[in-house]
Order: C-alpha cells, then sequence, then structure tokens
C-alpha cells in the first residue's frame, strides 16, 4: 500500500515493506521522491526522517532536473547517435531486405527497405541496441559473478523510464535499461556491480557501501559520470 505525504511542496510517496531499515530514493527524470519503510513504522516518523532529508532531497532533484536531455531523433542522415559513449554519425541506406544496423569507422549505417515509417526505424534501432546491451552484459556478468561469489540467475534488458537498473534479491535477478548501451561501458559496469551487490545487501547501508568500494573501488567516480551524461529526450511518465 502507498501513502503519501507533503514536504513543503514536495510530494514524497511511501511504501511500507517487510524490512528492517527505512531507505529514501530520488529517481530520474524530474526527482520522485520515495522511501521504503518497515511495515511497522509510523507515518509521523517517517515525516519526522524526511524533514531531516529535505536539503539532500532538494539536491537531488536539482542535479537531475537540470541534467542534459538528447535531441529528438529523427533518423536522418548525420544525425548523431551514440554507442558505448562513442559518436557516430548516421547512414540511412535504403534496400529490399531485412533490416540491419552497421558501425563503420565513425557512421552508423541503418540498412531499411524503402517508405520505412518513422516509428519502425526506432524499432530497429531500440531491437539492436537491446542486443548489444545484452552482449556486454551477459560477459560482465560472468565475470564477475565468481568475484563477488553471487549467481544471477537471469537478467533483464529493457527500456526503463524512471531508472537505468533494478534487481530482485529474493529471485536472484537485474534488469537493465537498453539506454545504456549508449553509454560508456565503466557505466554499465557499475550499473551491474550495483544491482549485484544488491543481491547480497537490499538497502544503501553502510554495508552495502562498504561491498561497492570492495567490488568497484572507482564506483563513486562512474555513477557521476553517468548522471552527468544526457538522457533519452522523451518525457519520462512514472
Amino acid at each position: 500500500m502507498m501513502e503519501r505525504i507533503e514536504l513543503g511542496g514536495i510530494a514524497v510517496d511511501v511504501v511500507k515493506k517487510d524490512i528492517k531499515n527505512i531507505h529514501l530514493s530520488v529517481y530520474p527524470p524530474m526527482g520522485r521522491v520515495r522511501i521504503s519503510a518497515p511495515l511497522r513504522m509510523e507515518l509521523d516518523t517517517i515525516r519526522v526522517f524526511a524533514i531531516t532529508k529535505l536539503g539532500w532531497i532538494k539536491s537531488q532533484q536539482q542535479k537531475l532536473q537540470g541534467q542534459e536531455r538528447e535531441t529528438v531523433r529523427e533518423y536522418l542522415d548525420r544525425e548523431s547517435h551514440y554507442v558505448w559513449g562513442k559518436r557516430y554519425l548516421l547512414k540511412v541506406e535504403e534496400k529490399d531486405a531485412a533490416p540491419k544496423v552497421e558501425l563503420k569507422h565513425n557512421k552508423m549505417i541503418l540498412w531499411l527497405r524503402p517508405s520505412t515509417s518513422h516509428e519502425r526505424k526506432q524499432e530497429i534501432l531500440d531491437g539492436w541496441y537491446r542486443e548489444r546491451l545484452k552482449e556486454v552484459a551477459s560477459a560482465v556478468i560472468a565475470k564477475r559473478e565468481p568475484l563477488m561469489e553471487v549467481k544471477v540467475k537471469k537478467f533483464f534488458v529493457q527500456k526503463m523510464k524512471t531508472r537505468w537498473g533494478s534487481c530482485n534479491p529474493t529471485a536472484l535477478t537485474i534488469r537493465l535499461n537498453s539506454e545504456l548501451a549508449k553509454k560508456p561501458r565503466e557505466c554499465l559496469e557499475y550499473l551491474i556491480v550495483h544491482e549485484m551487490v544488491h543481491l547480497l545487501e537490499p538497502s544503501h547501508n553502510s554495508h552495502f557501501m562498504a561491498l561497492m568500494d570492495l567490488f568497484m573501488p572507482k564506483w563513486q567516480f562512474y555513477r557521476e559520470m553517468l548522471n552527468r551524461l544526457p538522457v533519452h529526450h522523451e518525457r519520462w511518465i512514472y
């Protein structure tokens, strides 16, 4: 069950769960605030906790709301597209054959049937990005599992509207935003390590931080890098 409290014009969603510690999150793109709290914790106690974090909440919201947005993609020649942080210029080629995407030097060549719609172009590229992310994520997970002594039973790649990744500690699964294929590979590895650590420690407590420091000493640098990069142009709804 979700409840809502108001703090000086800021709406905070409160969800009570079977957890031991209270957890505060501020989500992109516009800074939605959510608190996960133990089932027996009183709403007044949660409100006092949120008030003590109000300065931090506002600073996080300002960062997210000021984050650069990608321009709307039209899928035209010489339009900029990114793969693993590198910029490519789009080249659209028409051919009566199955669509495909090729990277050649600094060009992204998009092979399409004549009269392919804008929506279909986006669908083709979205699918291509998903496959690239699956390939790299699979290798990263396989490398990290023996080092972290945790097993990911399954991972999913999809376009996510409010976060870069998520996990299910009970099912030992993680989800990754397909937009990560546009960012530097280090950002993807950071996200994967982050979610894999959550399989060991569900909350963002001191134990979680210590595990992040152990498994990826520069994780805070990569987190800041990811948060500075442009996010998808669409108006995310949550």
